[in-house]
């Protein structure tokens, strides 16, 4: 008998569950997630499940991790204090290509160097300005190193991060080491995305690992990569930025595993966001474009996803500005008041109570903030330092912690940081004050909706006349959005374009009023003609009413709350490995290696040489994560042009995949 531990860490609760032989769950247990420290929870959910199980920790032979962690820390704009180093490219570049947007303020230089397309040196690299750019920044906890043409010869880029691992001992990103396709401003956002990523899941799997050590398990740990497969804990920690849509991913294994699903969309809502993809003819699409994550296209392999800042714990808004007014959601998510009363009841029981006593409705009621311990504060400005002195270790109601907008801009900034996180009323709240949720504490979220309850709207009218009346606004505006994300995802995987964007099209007058089978001159019907597998914890309270919203059949499958933490246990560790051939002049073929380009007079050769390369590399990389039993394909994509009616070669991509079952331990 295997036993396998699934351990999947979300926004709002940690999920373990325990696979036998690859068939059956016989024990699933939650978490709450700690962001303090999440090995905390981590630690709580095996025990739990263990517990559960009546398992010995011995009797575990893999153990495999996935996290929205990456993902939700883009959407929220979170992550380390990172610096670019960008050869060979101009100034503008940076706010051109949408650096400046994922930098976020961070610092960046703009060296002289890199190469051109066929890999010779286009300038020398400036070492001495790059030395005098590490001497006057500290604080960095991540720095990305991005070179022009960098995927024909990466020496640059290499040289840089020698001189930077050696004057700071800080990790670098190489882009190249990322993605083998062109497009520098592209491969430097996702350099960038790493770099700010590394120090974060560095923390999560390492403590993961110390809580797998302290209980006894003695396995092998593993982690879910974007696109569903798997990839050993070393290899995560290096590059983070694969782990991104690593919770979706490993949802959508899950839902396959199980549903059996051949055609459906899947829905995975979680504490922060609503993951939706399709499964077609049995599996996941894979988006050529690269993940898009909190807005940015990276060139990271993942899933066809659709990710949106949408879940239990979602921001709730007032829209106050309308006659009729109302509310939306998201897309940061904060930490429901319910929850917030059971850590520190006395402080928020007394706030609520002395804002219920108020006359009016202030701008911070209903909202707290507090410092989540064991982060770095390094590089922060004066007013963030501060305000978190002001804050220490308590819970503070925002009305008492922040004296001007400013400090509102500081806070946030702190919140970007994951140093502070704020509270706030959520759908989580909403479900707890119409009876649907009992975890928390439902007295403090019925006072905090009664509060926002009593805001204006621009009639004058209350915007609720009762908790319950607002609790059930939100949720039917999760509803909607809910429906919107679905309806979004469609369009976008529709055969035939439709002539508009999915994002217009979900919400244009003919699809909502299908949607309500307007019945006039014309008959309008919308439905959605695929099933729909519902995932999370939440889903069966949310799904149904979408379901039949949208007209289709609603899948909630028996542990539908832990599909993540099963899918992270039913994949193929894979490793892919990609290089190019370019024709500098007709009759040579340049293979581009990461120890420089060599050249060829035969096409046969060169692709003989690079593949062997490729395959070499990918089989040795997959054996060290642990895979047996490993299948290798090779994928060769060669393109010619018509020259005077003859075929000549232009440029080749070879990709090799090497794929094989996690080995378990055997005791």
């Amino acid at each position: 008998m295997a036993l396998a531990l699934g351990v999947d860490t979300g926004g709002t609760y940690t999920d373990a569950v325990l696979i036998r032989d690859e068939t059956e769950v016989i024990a699933s247990a939650k978490s709450l997630t700690t962001r303090s420290d999440l090995a905390i929870g981590v630690g709580k959910a095996i025990s739990a499940v263990l517990e559960a199980a009546e398992v010995a920790p011995d009797q575990i032979a893999l153990a495999s991790l996935s996290t929205t962690l990456a993902t939700n820390a883009l959407v929220e704009g979170q992550g380390g204090r990172v610096a670019l180093i960008y050869i060979g490219f101009r100034d503008g570049d940076l706010a051109k290509h949408g650096l400046s947007d994922a930098l976020k303020g961070d610092p960046a230089l703009v060296l002289t160097g890199g190469h051109n397309h066929a890999g010779g040196e286009a300038a020398p690299l400036d070492v001495d300005a790059l030395q005098r750019f590490l001497m006057t920044h500290d604080g960095i906890s991540g720095f990305a190193v991005a070179g022009q043409f960098a995927t024909r010869n990466p020496s640059h880029e290499l040289e840089a991060a020698r001189i930077i691992a050696a004057q700071t001992g800080a990790p670098v990103t190489c882009s190249h080491q990322l993605s083998a396709k062109l497009n520098g401003p592209k491969r430097a956002v996702t350099a960038v995305l790493n770099a700010r990523l590394i120090g974060m899941i560095d923390r999560l799997i390492g403590r993961a690992q110390d809580q797998l050590r302290d209980l006894g398990i003695s396995a092998p740990m593993m982690v879910v990569r974007g696109d569903g497969a798997l990839m050993s804990a070393e290899q995560a920690r290096a590059r983070p930025i694969e782990t991104i849509l690593s919770g979706p991913a490993a949802s959508i294994v899950g839902a396959r595993w199980l549903t059996g699903a051949q055609n459906a969309l899947v829905s995975d809502i979680g504490g922060t966001t609503t993951d939706v993809a399709l499964i077609r003819d049995g599996k996941p699409a894979i988006d050529p474009a690269g993940a898009q994550v909190g807005g940015f296209r990276t060139m990271v392999e993942a899933v066809a996803m659709r990710t949106h800042g949408l879940g239990g714990d979602s921001q709730v808004h007032v829209a106050a500005e309308g006659l009729s007014g109302g509310v939306f959601l998201g897309p940061r998510r904060v930490l429901p008041v319910s929850l917030l009363a059971t850590e520190a009841p006395e402080v928020v029981h007394a706030a609520l109570d002395e804002q219920l006593r108020a006359t009016t409705v202030g701008e911070h009621d209903t909202r707290f903030a507090r410092k989540l311990p064991g982060m770095s504060a390094q590089g922060i400005g004066a007013r963030e330092a501060a305000l978190l002195d002001r804050l220490g270790d308590a819970v503070v109601p925002l009305g008492k912690l922040l004296q001007n907008r400013m400090e509102g801009a500081a806070l946030n900034r702190l919140v970007d940081r994951g140093l502070v996180q704020v509270s706030g009323i959520t759908p989580s709240d909403a479900s707890h004050v119409l009876g649907r949720l009992d975890v928390w504490n439902g007295d403090a979220a019925t006072k905090a909706l009664e509060l926002i309850a009593r805001k204006r709207v621009g009639s004058g009218d209350l915007l609720a006349t009762s908790p319950q009346q607002l609790a059930q606004m939100i949720i039917d505006q999760l509803t909607e959005q809910t429906v919107l994300t679905l309806l979004e995802t469609a369009f976008a995987e529709e055969a035939e374009a439709f002539g508009s964007n999915p994002q217009e099209l979900a919400r244009h007058v003919l699809t909502q009023r299908g949607l309500e089978r307007h019945r006039g001159l014309l008959a309008l019907d919308t439905a959605l003609n695929v099933d729909v597998v519902g995932l999370g914890a939440s889903a069966p309270s949310f799904y149904p009413v979408v379901g039949a919203r949208l007209r289709c059949k609603m899948i909630l499958p028996e542990h539908a709350g832990v599909a993540n933490a099963i899918g992270a246990v039913v994949g193929r560790l894979t490793l892919r490995r990609s290089g190019t051939i370019t024709s500098p002049a007709e009759g040579r073929y340049r293979v581009h290696l990461e120890d420089g380009p060599q050249d060829f007079a035969d096409e046969r050769e060169a692709l003989d040489l690079i593949e062997a390369v490729l395959r070499n590399e990918a089989e040795q990389a997959v054996r060290e994560a642990g895979a047996e039993d490993i299948r290798v394909t090779v994928e060769r994509d060669i393109r010619t042009a018509k020259v005077e009616a003859k075929d000549v070669f232009v440029e080749a991509l070879i990709t090799v995949e090497a794929s094989g079952r996690p080995r378990v331990a055997t005791g």
